[in-house]
């Protein structure tokens, strides 16, 4: 059984016991957060797709840690010109592992 569950603007893929990262919640560790907004879910019977979300679908979930990702840099210029900027960016993220998906 897996779901497509929608949080932070994206849209996941999840099955039972796997470790997605997702945008930052506003969780700690160890706690336990449940998704209710399920686009999609899929069964041995077939699929079964909301308009747009699955009615009475959640999605509970452990939260591993919050982090930031590797950084990244951000270099824009315009030619001729002489004018530059460098930055770097480090995106946050929460690291949750799927529990159970209630259909």
């Amino acid at each position: 059984m897996y779901a497509v569950i929608e949080t932070g603007g994206k849209q996941v893929r999840v099955q039972a016991g796997d470790v997605v990262f997702i945008e930052k919640l506003n969780v700690q560790a160890d706690e336990v957060v449940n998704f209710d907004k399920i686009v999609a879910v899929g069964t041995d019977d077939g699929l079964k797709v909301g308009t747009p979300y699955v009615e009475g679908a959640t999605v509970s979930a452990k939260v591993l840690k919050n982090g930031k990702a590797k950084k990244i840099t951000v270099f824009t210029y315009k030619p001729k010109k002489s004018e530059k900027r460098k930055m770097g960016h480090r995106q946050p993220y929460t690291q949750v592992q799927i529990e159970s998906i209630n259909a």
